[in-house]
């Protein structure tokens, strides 16, 4: 089986600096330290209300970093011409919402299907590679595949937060079905939200996913024992 990467998300690094105002803890350096650890890519959301990361931030983890940065972003007109300028080696639409503590489920790509494949155009134009940030749902896939994307992220926030292990098991044969049904597409399939040390095996197990974004939980993790080796625990929990 192919090695399953890992990309780290280093927003709650700028939540905890942004909190205070102060110039510390540096996401930079966090994402150097990711780097160093075993991370395959770096992640970042510049939301719309600059909540934690900022834009003098992106640019920075871009410049430091040797491995692929990962922008996580929706499609407003701001974001968009930042992603232009800094030109990440991947950016993931994403849908926003002002007042969501994170985001909520996968993007709407029926309902803008225009708006997407117009953003899609742009950013691939400038050389970015584009990822879209949807359910594992076939119907949702055919449309990302209609819009121009080559990536797919597949949201695992259902499965994540399931009550009951059937339920779990429910959402994960959902996920298996959408992974198999894209990567026999011709798509790079990608996986994120929610996943934590006690779950993210069974989704790490599935063959066609490609990469493992997560961000809050390692972050939590470190808060208690440390960056370097919260990466590197789960990046061990990704080696099947």
């Amino acid at each position: 089986m192919k090695r399953k990467l890992l990309g780290v998300n280093i927003d709650h690094v700028a939540t905890l600096r942004q909190v205070r105002g102060t110039s510390y803890p540096d996401p930079v350096f966090a994402a150097r330290l990711c780097e160093s650890s075993g991370a395959d890519s770096i992640v970042a959301h510049l939301r719309e209300d600059r909540r934690h990361i900022q834009d003098r931030d992106m640019f920075a983890i871009k410049k430091a970093i040797g491995i692929r940065f990962n922008m996580e972003m929706s499609i407003a007109k701001d974001i968009v011409e930042v992603a232009l300028r800094l030109r990440p080696h991947q950016a993931t639409l994403v849908p926003e919402k002002r007042k969501e503590l994170t985001t909520e489920g996968g993007l709407d790509v029926i309902g803008q299907f225009r708006r997407l494949k117009k953003t899609v155009e742009r950013l691939k134009k400038a050389g970015i590679e584009v990822s879209l940030f949807i359910e594992p749902d076939i119907a949702h896939i055919k449309t990302a595949e209609e819009i121009g994307a080559n990536i797919i992220e597949l949201h695992t926030g259902r499965y994540a937060d399931a009550h009951t292990k059937r339920e779990m098991k429910s959402e994960l044969r959902r996920i298996i079905k959408a992974s198999e049904y894209a990567f026999n597409r011709g798509l790079v399939v990608n996986a994120g939200h929610g996943l934590h040390y006690e779950n993210v095996r069974p989704i790490a197990e599935i063959p066609e996913i490609n990469e493992l974004n997560i961000g809050h939980s390692i972050i939590s993790y470190a808060v208690l024992y440390g960056l370097k080796k919260a990466v590197r625990d789960m990046r061990r929990l990704l080696a099947t």
